[in-house]
């Protein structure tokens, strides 16, 4: 704007010019609104296009666009899922360690460990309440302070033992649960018992006659009168063995039993043992389904083993490795009634001591009133597994003793001579 401008501008306000100075200044003013408002409407389009380009600028940098940014929020959530992923299965594996190491020394500590003592419990549960049953039991522990134990049930039949089934006990904090696999036809519904009746008195081995001496007719009249599966023996395969469960119609000392036995082809691999008329479970009429007994040759317990060497050897910090060697008492075949005995009394007073063991692995066994009877009365035996060839098993037919027999396993010839 010029200076003779400005003055005009002021005469004007001052009221110093004429109308018709005045009113080309008012023209003049009015070209200025014009301008101004033609400035100011392109002042508004620049800023319109700067801020476009702007916005333009800043998509150009950052790529968003719907797909782009969908994706982003995606790949944050698997992002997100797999931390936390990772941070449960380091939580898990943490605790599975401590979990494991703490199963360790739950089962493992100490002499006798927890473990060996859970084991010859069960052993000893399953000698008195199974006959002819045995396990070779093994233990595997787990993390949670769970722990199983584990082995083949297997049956002597003839020289051989034959595996019927498996069998398992798992432990959760020293609770135990069962569970008995057993292979098809292999069930034990052969064994049955008959006891004696309450009047006969234990045998004497004097009291015994030589089959040999009876008469022919004496044969077949206490043959006609026993009952069993003396028809089906019959019909079994001269080349066979088999497993028999015989019962007696009076009671006998283990040792006069023995005696019994040790001039016959056969053997007797597991005895059953009175413990009473009153049973609980099982014995109408003198059947006894559910015998309590004990193995021929005993199961051992871990403080019947005589040590004669130990060693130990450290590894690393806290770890160490333990060896020794020793032996069990030895065991006449045809004797040490008495040992046997012992060792059966003794089983019963370790399953009274581990209880829950004795009522999960053996439940149909009143181990108190079983102890109570047998320390009254002595161990007094009405049956027993005999194995053999079955010609020789055939022979007890003509034994004035026997009073019934039951078929179980059978298998091809195994026998030695």
């Amino acid at each position: 704007m010029s200076e003779e401008f400005k003055q005009r501008l002021k005469d004007y306000a001052d009221g110093n010019l004429s109308d018709e100075e005045k009113i080309e200044v008012e023209r003049e003013m009015e070209k200025l609104e014009e301008y101004q408002a033609y400035l100011d409407e392109m002042m508004d389009n620049t800023s319109s296009i700067s801020n476009r380009a702007l916005h333009k600028r800043a998509d150009d940098q950052t790529g968003l666009s719907p797909k782009k940014e969908k994706r982003i929020v995606r790949r944050g959530k698997w992002k997100a899922r797999i931390s936390n992923t990772l941070t449960v299965i380091s939580v898990f594996l943490v605790v599975s360690i401590l979990s494991s190491i703490g199963t360790a020394l739950f089962y493992g500590v100490g002499d006798p460990s927890r473990n060996d003592k859970y084991r010859d419990a069960i052993a000893s549960a399953i000698s008195i309440s199974q006959p002819n049953i045995d396990v070779r039991l093994n233990s595997q522990g787990k993390v949670f302070f769970m722990q199983e134990v584990y082995g083949d049930i297997d049956k002597k039949v003839g020289t051989e033992r034959v595996t019927v089934g498996e069998y398992t006990v798992n432990f959760l904090f020293g609770l135990p649960s069962v569970d008995m696999d057993w292979k098809e036809g292999s069930s034990g519904i052969s064994q049955i018992f008959y006891r004696p009746d309450s009047s006969a008195e234990t045998s004497s081995a004097n009291q015994e006659e030589d089959p040999k001496e009876q008469s022919k007719e004496q044969h077949a009249s206490t043959s006609s009168a026993k009952s069993g599966d003396w028809s089906r023996l019959e019909k079994l395969p001269e080349g066979t063995v088999a497993e028999a469960y015989v019962s007696f119609n009076r009671f006998f000392s283990t040792d006069e039993l023995l005696k019994q036995l040790e001039n016959r082809d056969m053997e007797a691999v597991w005895f059953a043992v009175d413990t009473g008329p009153d049973d609980r479970f099982g014995g109408h009429n003198g059947v006894i389904t559910d015998p309590v007994g004990f193995p021929s040759y005993p199961v051992w317990h871990h403080d019947d083993l005589t040590i004669t060497s130990y060693k130990e050897e450290k590894r690393g910090w806290f770890g160490k490795i333990v060896s020794s060697g020793g032996h069990y008492p030895s065991i006449d075949t045809y004797g040490d009634g008495e040992l046997r005995n012992e060792h059966f009394v003794k089983s019963l007073r370790l399953l009274q001591e581990y209880n829950l063991i004795a009522d999960r692995v053996a439940p149909f066994v009143d181990v108190d009133a079983s102890l109570a009877y047998v320390e009254k009365n002595g161990v007094r035996l009405y049956g027993a597994v005999i194995t053999g060839p079955v010609k020789e098993l055939l022979t007890l037919r003509e034994v004035s003793w026997v009073r019934d027999l039951r078929v179980g396993e059978v298998r091809l010839w195994n026998w030695t001579e």
